[in-house]
């Protein structure tokens, strides 16, 4: 009799174990960055503040349409994208910053989470949407990553929209450069602490978006001008797989924003899924970890941000601003920029 009980207790035990656990409702969610830095409301005008926030709102509301209406994760990142690559607000597309000898030179990413395919672009100097060709080279040729006039060519070749190099020159950057051109001709300590601040932030911007559709598939996508007066063809984090851009069904999908030499460096965008994958952590311990403590014993500052393949989000920072903006299945519009928001 004891041993029919035992018996009993373990078919119970094998048959409650057994059943599947409740699915999640199908779900989607979407987040942005329109780069890191020391960005302090002191040196904001209400003007231009309320600029950022305007047009952030207005790019992730074009992504989260698509995604409410079942569209892919993929092509509300790219859309998404497209909107900050238009405006002169952020360093990618039209507001590119500017290189040493004055011209542009841009870099995009994007990669899939449903089979990890993934495509980038680095250098281009004619191509109206970067985030565009480098899903063209992921879709369309053998490789991940094109680089220079091949890019512009093979972007050309896909019928993408081209643009003559002087589209993206606009006064506020041609300023810029200006100025760190200036500034390197003088010792670093005669530099004035807002010049400091200023040049430090030369070194960011990047826009990034990362979505989770209905079908559970993550995206995430980053495009760039780069630093302004990089020389010798320099390229950063954002175009490559794995530090600025990383996406994974099983994970997360994450963009990042920052110094890029020490994003290459950390593999930031790769980590943090690998933290979650095989440490088990959630998006917000994983990026906490990899942005506050291996990149900045480093040196490095930037931000990231991403979304799980649950939807949960995730906007982690050690700069003392980054321009982002959140929203959920729900609609609900988170739009920040300051740390402390």
């Amino acid at each position: 009799m004891v041993k029919m009980k035992k018996l009993l207790f373990i078919a119970l035990i094998v048959f409650y174990g057994c059943e599947e656990a409740p699915k999640q409702e199908p779900t989607f969610g979407i987040v942005i960055h329109g780069g890191a830095g020391t960005i302090l409301k002191k040196n904001m005008t209400p003007e231009r503040e309320a600029e950022y926030r305007a047009v952030l709102a207005e790019a992730i509301q074009v992504g989260h349409q698509i995604l409410k209406a079942g569209g892919s994760s993929q092509e509300a990142v790219e859309k998404t994208i497209h909107v900050m690559e238009d405006s002169p607000l952020f360093n990618s597309g039209k507001g590119a910053v500017l290189n040493a000898e004055g011209t542009i030179e841009l870099d995009a990413s994007f990669m899939n989470g449903a089979d990890l395919n993934a495509g980038a672009i680095s250098g281009v100097r004619t191509v109206k949407h970067p985030i565009s060709a480098a899903i063209k080279v992921m879709e369309n040729s053998p490789h991940v990553m094109l680089s220079g006039k091949g890019a512009d060519q093979f972007a050309s070749e896909q019928g993408l929209e081209i643009v003559s190099p002087e589209y993206f020159l606009t006064e506020r950057r041609i300023n810029s450069l200006k100025r760190v051109q200036e500034a390197a001709k003088a010792k670093e300590t005669s530099w004035a602490p807002e010049e400091r601040n200023f040049l430090k932030n030369q070194r960011y911007g990047t826009v990034g978006c990362v979505a989770l559709d209905l079908s559970g598939n993550l995206a995430a996508g980053t495009s760039t001008g780069g630093m302004t007066n990089k020389k010798w063809n320099r390229i950063g984090d954002a175009p490559i797989i794995g530090a600025g851009t990383y996406a994974n069904n099983a994970t997360c999908a994450i963009s990042a924003t920052g110094w890029g030499e020490f994003f290459i460096r950390s593999v930031v965008a790769y980590d943090i899924s690998a933290l979650m994958e095989y440490k088990g952590m959630t998006i917000q311990e994983a990026a906490y970890e990899v942005i506050h403590n291996k990149m900045a014993k480093l040196g490095g500052d930037g931000g990231v941000v991403g979304i799980d393949r649950n939807g949960n989000p995730m906007m982690e920072m050690n700069t003392p601003g980054m321009y982002r903006a959140h929203m959920d299945a729900e609609g609900n519009l988170e739009v920040k920029i300051y740390q402390d928001e």
